[in-house]
């Protein structure tokens, strides 16, 4: 009866050491990436990081209030990449030119895709007081 007990326990133990590097080796939830190239959109976030943009631009509502929200920029009707490359390239009313490459740019441009498919964001309005107080607009 002792040596049974230590044969259900080394199998036991195989089955977990088993079943534990199948985990590691190839993980169950992986998914591929869709619609957008992973190693451009990590290049992107360094040049997103690089230019500080979340210091003027929120991603997932987090970030700067001066520009608007990017979360979604892509896919926004009317927004989308051509919109992007113009306002990076030529500036706006408080947003500065950047001379980005052109490697630079797809880059960004490849990460704000990934930013894009990965969820949505919930942009709130926000008034701007006289003396530069922001406060958020009231939901009605």
């Amino acid at each position: 009866m002792k040596w049974k007990n230590v044969h259900v326990f080394l199998i036991l133990c195989t089955s977990f050491l088993i079943y534990s590097f199948s985990i590691y080796l190839q993980p169950l939830s992986a998914k591929k990436a869709e619609g957008f190239d992973v190693k451009k959109a990590s290049e992107g976030h360094l040049v997103w990081q690089k230019y500080n943009c979340q210091t003027c631009h929120q991603l997932y509502g987090l970030g700067g209030f001066l520009g608007p929200d990017l979360t979604n920029v892509i896919s926004t009707q009317g927004k989308g990449e051509p919109l992007i490359r113009a306002m990076v390239s030529a500036g706006a009313k408080q947003m500065p030119a950047f001379n980005l490459s052109e490697e630079e740019l797809s880059n960004l441009i490849e990460f704000l895709k990934s930013v894009d498919k990965s969820g949505t964001s919930d942009p709130r309005s926000f008034k701007t007081e006289r003396f530069g107080m922001i406060e958020q607009n009231e939901k009605k």
